[in-house]
């Protein structure tokens, strides 16, 4: 499998598993999804928003590769958060609505990339300020990868309130070889 063909397949991954957690997570009251659990950021909602969060800083400078993808104008609009624990829902129904929306940018994002896109070095700045320059096709890999890694910490948030979230894995959706 070609490294763009695996980024359509972690993207279709994304957003299945968002829809499924959302979903999941809609099993509870507002008051238990906003409950300080102790995790990285906090809450459900908090880990929730802190997905997005991150999704949108990274989108914001994956729209600065010269390729201009027209998928990713759309982000021109909204506000990049100031901090990564930013809360940008408290309401989940406002939440699934803008992240399904999200979620069909990064699909149509991916089926926009091109192969020789993935090799172009990307200037940013993180939080801080701090500039770097990475291969775009390794950051786009790490923008699906943080997903992951905070979508188990909500497997477990959901379970801690006995809600069984079903199949997780990535295996789903890898289709039968023939």
């Amino acid at each position: 499998m070609s490294e763009l063909n695996n980024l359509r397949l972690m993207a279709r991954y994304n957003r299945w598993m968002n829809d499924t957690l959302v979903e999941a997570a809609g099993s509870l009251p507002e008051s238990e999804l906003l409950a300080d659990q102790g995790a990285f950021f906090g809450s459900i909602m908090g880990t929730l928003n802190h997905l997005m969060v991150g999704d949108i800083i990274w989108l914001k400078r994956f729209a600065t590769h010269p390729a201009n993808f027209h998928s990713l104008h759309p982000l021109e609009m909204m506000t990049k958060p100031a901090a990564l624990n930013t809360a940008l829902y408290d309401d989940l129904e406002a939440f699934a609505v803008e992240r399904q929306g999200l979620d069909i940018i990064i699909c149509e994002w991916c089926e926009e990339m091109e192969e020789l896109h993935l090799d172009h070095n990307l200037h940013y700045s993180n939080m801080a300020g701090v500039q770097s320059c990475k291969r775009f096709g390794f950051l786009v890999q790490h923008l699906f990868n943080h997903q992951t890694h905070h979508r188990g910490q909500l497997t477990t948030l959901l379970s801690q309130k006995g809600v069984d979230v079903g199949i997780t894995d990535l295996l789903t959706l890898i289709p039968e070889a023939h």
